[in-house]
């Protein structure tokens, strides 16, 4: 149990406010995040790296909800974007552009044109085509694009297939074997202005070597470039700090930092850090209620509210999220061997499988943990559910940081065309 959210007099808080007390006011499911574990890791990141010339961009993808944005823009943080509606919720959350990098491999020109025009602190350019487009566009609007050079550093991170992002045959980045005439390439063109190199080899990171090796080819990569007459100002060192869902072990921060110092450090370049699910996974519940409970022919089953779309990373990567019951479990339950499940017509939409769980009755409510990253952020209306709501606390307040989609606004989104007859 984390310290954000820990069981008083027999149930399970938020901070100072009882889960349950949240259910009864807007119902099940919902996401509850803890504003205190947040700003925590957001002062331990910023600590570790303190007196350096750091910045650090929340990965808006972990978790889009302004509240969010604006909680940690509230602390430094800027933002990592990878579309043009992530930039959008970044700057109206209160994130300055010049505090917004851009990355990600497939940017339009209507999206390079927004970015343009809100004057945003850097692209992550990562492919050659790329740059020849920034500098097109760029040249048409009047203006030079703020350009790193997201490197492909062909590192093993030693994460799940679909997370990893920093491998030969990945879609990222540009292979580092090729780079250096990419960067000379880009360095003549007149719509650009190199400002950097950039590289992320992936997320849920459970060993500081990767990253180790990835920061130490990028700085002897920076090296060359020096000696090719390419000044640099600045390094963009991704994110992907693992945390514990089960049996992962994370590494310090403190190690993490001292690779980068032994690595990057004595290069003498501002540096910037792109955490997304360290700073927030943790820190969010969804909470759910027990519709029913099943005993198959050889399988226990709690069907519960909260389904695939709600969350996706079970059934998406087999991911191992923690369950525990809202109502702390008597001294002494005997654990039943169960399947938690939810209600979409899908086999896969699954969250656990054999987890031995204390009894639970229909009516119970259940916590599913680390639940704050890639959980509301890749939520959808699968099976016509609509999206359940978000709710930050802070000690015994909480709010509804996104109300539950009705019916009629989910609906409202499709049109009949006019070769239709209307309905009744």
């Amino acid at each position: 149990m984390n310290k954000g959210f820990a069981y008083r007099h027999g149930e399970l808080h938020a901070e100072d406010v009882k889960l349950s007390r949240i259910a009864e006011a807007i119902g099940t499911p919902f996401y509850c995040y803890s504003s205190g574990l947040i700003e925590a890791q957001y002062r331990r990141f910023a600590e570790a790296f303190a007196g350096q010339n750091a910045s650090i961009c929340f990965a808006v993808k972990a978790n889009s909800n302004l509240a969010v944005i604006r909680l940690l823009a509230g602390l430094g943080a800027g933002a990592d974007v990878v579309s043009e509606g992530e930039a959008r919720r970044a700057l109206k959350a209160g994130v300055p552009a010049s505090r917004i990098i851009f990355s990600g491999v497939g940017k339009s020109r209507g999206e390079i044109e927004f970015a343009l025009r809100q004057g945003i602190h850097q692209f992550n350019a990562e492919s050659e085509p790329e740059l020849e487009a920034l500098n097109a566009i760029a040249m048409e609007m009047g203006v030079r694009a703020p350009v790193a050079l997201r490197i492909n550093p062909d590192v093993d991170a030693h994460t799940h297939a679909k997370i990893s992002t920093g491998k030969k045959e990945n879609k990222f980045g540009i292979d580092i074997d090729k780079a250096k005439a990419v960067a000379l390439r880009a360095a003549s063109l007149k719509g650009l202005r190199l400002v950097g190199l950039a590289v992320h080899i992936g997320s849920q990171l459970t060993d500081v070597a990767p990253f180790r090796i990835a920061f130490a080819r990028v700085a002897d990569f920076a090296r060359e470039l020096a000696e090719a007459g390419i000044v640099l100002e600045r390094l963009d060192l991704g994110g992907g700090l693992g945390i514990r869902y089960r049996h992962e072990m994370p590494p310090k921060l403190e190690d993490y930092a001292e690779a980068v110092k032994a690595t990057v450090g004595k290069l003498g370049l501002a540096l910037s850090f792109e955490p997304g699910r360290f700073l927030v996974a943790e820190a969010g519940v969804l909470v759910s209620r027990v519709v029913y409970v099943k005993d198959g022919v050889s399988r226990h089953f709690i069907i519960q509210d909260a389904a695939m779309n709600d969350l996706a990373r079970p059934s998406l990567y087999d991911a191992w999220h923690d369950i525990v019951p809202v109502t702390e479990p008597a001294l002494g339950a005997e654990p039943v061997s169960v399947d938690v499940v939810g209600p979409v017509c899908e086999t896969g939409d699954t969250f656990a499988v054999g987890r031995p769980l204390p009894p639970m009755r229909a009516g119970d409510l259940l916590a599913i943990q680390q639940a704050g990253a890639y959980g509301a952020s890749m939520s959808s209306t699968y099976n016509t559910r609509p999206l359940v709501p978000e709710v930050l606390v802070r000690g015994e307040d909480f709010a509804v940081i996104r109300p539950r989609q009705s019916y009629e606004s989910l609906l409202a989104l499709d049109a009949f065309p006019e070769w239709l007859p209307e309905p009744g």
